[in-house]
């Protein structure tokens, strides 16, 4: 599915399209997926793993409490969370920024000789109708994953202050 290069003059791994699917063949990227429940799904799996991994920094502390054990746990599991889906949500947003512009900037070679090229027609229609109709619903969905972790980190940080 990708452009030939006799029609595009960019080097073939900086074509957008071709950039999409290398995004979403990564390992990292294609490990959420594209269909709600599974996101929802490795979201749970990736937070568990999360709480597993910040168990033993967390009940390091100098006066422990099993109460305070479980929001640090929780905070801590909110804020590696949070840079995960960070990382995912500036991948996608650089794909759509690439699929959405109108021209492409390359370098042919290694030697910074930036150039820019205007999409065809049929190119620019297809990369902004992959882009709105799979990159876009993803970058909404990360969207609203942060809406409902920072409401997370508000009740942590209240229940945290009425524990002190």
């Amino acid at each position: 599915m990708s452009f030939s290069n006799n029609i595009c003059p960019v080097p073939f791994d900086q074509q957008p399209l071709n950039e999409f699917y290398a995004l979403k063949k990564s390992c990292f990227f294609s490990f959420f997926g594209f269909k709600l429940s599974k996101y929802i799904y490795r979201l749970f799996i990736l937070g568990i793993i999360l709480v597993l991994l910040c168990t033993p920094f967390v009940i390091k502390s100098i006066n422990f409490s099993w109460k305070l054990f479980i929001l640090d746990e929780f905070f801590c599991t909110i804020l590696l969370l949070s840079l995960v889906l960070m990382r995912l949500y500036l991948g996608w947003s650089y794909i759509i920024s690439r699929l959405f512009s109108a021209t492409i900037f390359y370098e042919e070679s290694g030697w910074h000789d930036g150039q820019i090229w205007i999409k065809t027609p049929e190119m620019l229609t297809k990369d902004r109708l992959i882009g709105t109709y799979y990159v876009l619903p993803l970058l909404y969905r990360i969207k609203w994953t942060f809406v409902i972790l920072g409401l997370c980190f508000v009740m942590n940080f209240v229940f945290y202050s009425l524990l002190y």
